[in-house]
């Protein structure tokens, strides 16, 4: 791995930011059990009606700490795009950004969701019929969270792949678009507990795999440079 002195990041500073991305993705997860989590019940809105209201506040909370350690992580996508073009650079690196972004925004908008569904149990009708604007409002967020998330997923792919990148190309194989794009088939044959666990914290999940598979592959480009650079006369 080479690095040149005029890089914002070093490579050290790049690994801890991608541990700065798997806590991130650790206290999200978290946040989305506290939403989602009552045992064997699948039903997420249902769940969610019957949790205690302080569930709901730290789950919002985790949100806010989230955003910023998702944030951090994001300067490990600039560093290990420092050989691609400029234009490639920045670009991944902003998209990467907004999405991280928006990992945060869609969690606090479910205490919407949830304070909905509580509010119509406690008004003795269905969880579903109070949230019908606060889920609206939810996937029209996710909607404009693609747009980002499709072009950092475009460019990922064919940067790493024509090594322009500090990444190996095995790591496109763990490119966070492949299992999003796997979720329905992968939820949909699990059931109760792991389905709620699973299914609930999905896209933490998937980042959890990837910034530990992105933080992994540049620490062993960084020990290969030092052997590379202790081995020179």
């Amino acid at each position: 791995m080479e690095h040149h002195s005029n890089n914002l990041i070093s490579p050290l500073t790049a690994i801890w930011l991608g541990f700065s991305g798997i806590l991130g993705s650790l206290v999200l997860f978290s946040g989305d059990m506290l939403f989602y989590y009552n045992g064997a019940q699948t039903n997420i809105i249902s769940n969610m009606s019957v949790v205690s209201s302080e569930r709901i506040i730290i789950s919002g909370i985790s949100a806010l700490i989230s955003a910023w350690l998702y944030t951090l992580a994001s300067g490990q996508i600039y560093f290990a795009f420092q050989p691609a073009k400029k234009w490639v650079r920045l670009t991944v690196s902003f998209s990467f950004l907004a999405v991280m972004i928006s990992f945060g925004i869609v969690h606090a908008a479910y205490i919407a969701i949830a304070t909905s569904a509580k509010n119509a149990v406690e008004l003795g009708v269905t969880p579903n019929s109070l949230t019908d604007l606060a889920v609206s409002a939810n996937n029209a967020l996710r909607l404009l969270a693609y747009i980002p998330f499709g072009v950092f997923s475009i460019l990922f792919a064919t940067t790493v792949w024509t090594k322009k990148t500090y990444y190996p190309r095995w790591l496109i194989l763990f490119n966070p678009i492949i299992p999003f794009l796997l979720a329905d088939l992968i939820v949909s044959n699990l059931e109760g507990e792991i389905k709620v666990i699973i299914g609930g914290g999905y896209l933490n999940l998937i980042l959890l795999l990837f910034f530990s598979c992105s933080t992994f592959a540049l620490w062993r480009n960084r020990i290969k440079a030092d052997i590379k650079l202790q081995a020179q006369p």
